[in-house]
């Protein structure tokens, strides 16, 4: 073959391939808008802040930083230079890439076998930014191509400003003013020479450079750099001496807030207008902290006693704003806060609240007894926590120390059709059923509902009766009205009487007392399923849950062995070096000294006591009774179903039938299916059981006088 087919044939080759490499490479061309900033567009998620700017969220559903964009005036002149003459000293000159610099660094990568030494521009970095590709020689190839047709589209200012904005560092920040914020805690404005060369240096490696973990690495990048800029006078000698000798002082790494749950529910309130790049929003980054460690202390004191989940709010109730909302334990990634459970007597404060709003008075008396009821076909016997009874007392005791018996009864005076609206007016809306569906149960918290509820419906009476739907949003510009639920005297005489260690002494003893004025709930569900305490001083609401989210039962734990003692620390904590006010009481309230033992105005006899009353409400002289005498019977219940129990022998087996107490009783006459069946003084006796359906009523003697109760039908299996 003649060399000048040879060179014909090679020229055709270099021509093809030539052809070949520039299709290839206008095909990988991408193009680029008129202005850059139009390129991060709107915000996929918003970016959620607590109250002071802390950062609870950083999202990576966001490809740009489009929360922390400063104009390039605002990037100080140094760190322009700085960064230019460590990235790119040609970027005014060049047409959007250093091609000499490119020659060099991709012969070298062809004799070392790939990708070793860079020589990108900083207009080749953004293209990289837009368009990400693998990093390969390819790659760099097409990158600069691209970077021209960029540089012919937009001005070297916006270029430069899309890079200071943009330019990724350590910890999902992008940009110098997030940069600027991570390591140094300051705006750009503030930062000293050597600082603004530590952030030029740190874009070529984010992490190896970085000014905490390979701080002396990173030393030697800026004083290398610094030596450049002073052979080009951009820095004088005083300058240059003092980025030599001055050391950084780190902004200190502080613990994360962990929110994420908060964050949920922010980012869900604020669904349905446009997305913002940033939220800013109520919950203080110190008392969250503060709060999360002492929960999450308490929890692991408790491990042993199988308590595994817990949620704690604490509220501003001023302002009606979320302060905290803490989930420590949770597995599940169930939201503690928001989980519905059974509160247990932390509902009894509202029900009574009621009840004087009915009334009632914290002098009233309510007689704690035996109480049984009828459920469905059964019957079921009302009990207090400690299983003992304590006769008449006052509503200010039986609060205090949480009866159940007689909570009940006040159940029975306000109606539970009325007690279902009052809840719902508190903003106490999981409870979806019918009352009948809950039932007696109602006042003793066998209803589910949400700490978030609970504790928004205490702000109520902290806030002397006013309700007002609780916020999370710093700038909240939802119309967010007041209604009144309770009057001011009936709301801060609740808070009075929970806050009275007196009245809680039966059950209670010396336990659950604070240093400032407060008022506290504690609840505890059957089976001890879930423990609650709820309290509120002169400024803060704060309620805890613990339990298990699995529905299983711990280890004895009840509101005053668990989140009482968290209650009392994280009080401590709100009122550490704080002005503190005692809690507010009603001008329209009417102090008077009662007879401790039965409520009625003191007559100088009976031992005495000061207490507060509704306007309107000051007992007689000789009070009425609470309630009108009732002559029914207690048991059997109407359409109560018995069973012989196989280990009693048949003739020894027997129903008790009791009546109601009644003053002045001397006789009962008990009628069996129309049949006397026992005449005595006692207001109970045992009937012999007998199979079949029956009826029963008594007939009650006071004196001369005698009253009928009504029938009941019962039948034994």
């Amino acid at each position: 073959m003649s060399k000048k087919r040879c060179w014909i044939g090679a020229l055709i080759v270099t021509t093809m391939a030539t052809a070949t490499l520039a299709l290839a490479t206008w095909f990988s061309l991408h193009d680029f808008p008129d202005d850059l900033s139009s390129l991060t567009g709107a915000s996929v998620k918003s970016q959620v802040l607590a109250r002071d700017g802390t950062a609870l969220s950083y999202t990576l559903e966001n490809n740009w930083n489009t929360t922390d964009v400063v104009a390039l005036t605002a990037v100080p002149a140094l760190l322009q230079t700085a960064l230019i003459v460590s990235e790119d000293q040609h970027f005014y000159q060049n047409s959007g890439a250093d091609w000499p610099a490119r020659a060099s660094a991709l012969a070298l990568d062809i004799r070392m076998g790939g990708a070793v030494r860079g020589a990108s521009s900083l207009t080749e970095q953004v293209v990289r930014m837009v368009h990400p590709r693998p990093r390969n020689l390819w790659s760099r190839w097409v990158e600069g191509f691209e970077a021209m047709r960029l540089s012919s589209r937009v001005s070297k200012a916006q270029i430069l400003e899309f890079y200071f904005n943009q330019v990724p560092y350590a910890e999902r920040r992008r940009g110098v003013a997030q940069a600027a914020r991570l390591y140094f805690g300051r705006g750009l404005d503030t930062l000293s020479p050597g600082e603004q060369l530590a952030l030029a240096v740190l874009v070529r490696s984010p992490v190896g450079m970085d000014l905490r973990r390979n701080a002396p690495r990173a030393r030697w990048a800026v004083n290398q750099l610094a030596d450049r800029l002073s052979m080009r006078g951009e820095l004088s000698p005083a300058q240059r001496e003092q980025i030599r000798s001055e050391p950084w002082v780190l902004n200190e790494p502080v613990p994360s807030v962990e929110a994420s749950h908060f964050v949920g529910r922010v980012l869900n309130v604020s669904r349905g207008g446009p997305v913002r790049p940033q939220i800013r929003t109520t919950l203080d980054p110190h008392i969250q902290l503060t709060s999360q460690r002492i929960l999450d202390s308490a929890m692991a004191g408790l491990a042993k006693r199988h308590v595994h989940d817990a949620g704690l709010l604490v509220i501003d109730h001023e302002r009606n704003e979320v302060l905290a909302w803490v989930v420590s334990g949770s597995q599940s990634g169930y939201d503690t806060v928001l989980t519905p459970r059974q509160p247990g007597s932390t509902m009894k404060p509202l029900l009574y609240a009621l009840a004087l709003e009915r009334g009632w008075t914290a002098a009233t008396v309510i007689d704690d007894s035996d109480l049984s009821e009828a459920v469905g076909a059964g019957q079921h016997t009302f009990h207090n926590y400690s299983h003992r009874q304590y006769g008449s007392l006052r509503l200010r005791e039986t609060l205090g120390n949480s009866l159940n018996i007689p909570a009940v009864k006040t159940l029975k005076f306000v109606g539970e059709d009325a007690f279902m609206e009052t809840l719902h007016l508190l903003g106490v809306n999981s409870l979806t059923q019918h009352p009948d569906f809950y039932g007696d149960g109602l006042a003793l918290g066998n209803g589910e509902v949400s700490l978030y509820e609970m504790a928004q419906a205490y702000t109520v009476l902290a806030r002397q009766g006013r309700f007002r739907a609780l916020t999370v949003l710093a700038e909240d510009r939802t119309p967010r009205p007041e209604s009144v639920v309770f009057a001011p005297a009936v709301a801060t005489l609740i808070g009075n009487i929970m806050a009275d260690p007196e009245a809680r002494m039966l059950e209670f003893g010396r336990g659950l007392q604070f240093p400032v004025d407060t008022a506290i709930k504690t609840g505890t569900s059957t089976d001890y399923r879930d423990a609650w305490a709820i309290a509120f001083d002169y400024r803060h609401t704060v309620a805890v849950w613990m339990g298990n989210l699995d529905g299983s039962a711990t280890n004895g734990i009840t509101g005053a062995v668990g989140p009482a003692m968290v209650l009392r620390s994280v009080f401590s904590e709100l009122n550490r070096d704080q002005d503190t006010r005692p809690l507010p009481l009603s001008r329209d309230l009417v102090r008077a000294d009662i007879c401790r033992r039965n409520g009625q105005l003191a007559n100088g006899v009976c031992e005495s006591i000061a207490e507060w009353f509704v306007p309107g409400t000051v007992p007689a002289r000789v009070e009425r009774a609470a309630a009108a005498i009732e002559y029914r019977l207690l048991q059997p219940t109407a359409g109560l179903l018995v069973a012989h129990d196989p280990r009693i022998p048949t003739d020894l087996e027997a129903l008790p039938m009791r009546v109601a107490p009644v003053p002045g009783l001397e006789r009962v006459e008990w009628f069996v299916d129309g049949k006397l069946a026992s005449n005595g003084t006692a207001a109970s006796f045992a009937w012999p059981l007998q199979h079949g359906a029956h009826s029963v009523h008594a007939r009650i003697w006071t004196g001369a006088e005698s009253h009928e109760t009504n029938e009941i039908r019962f039948h034994v299996n």
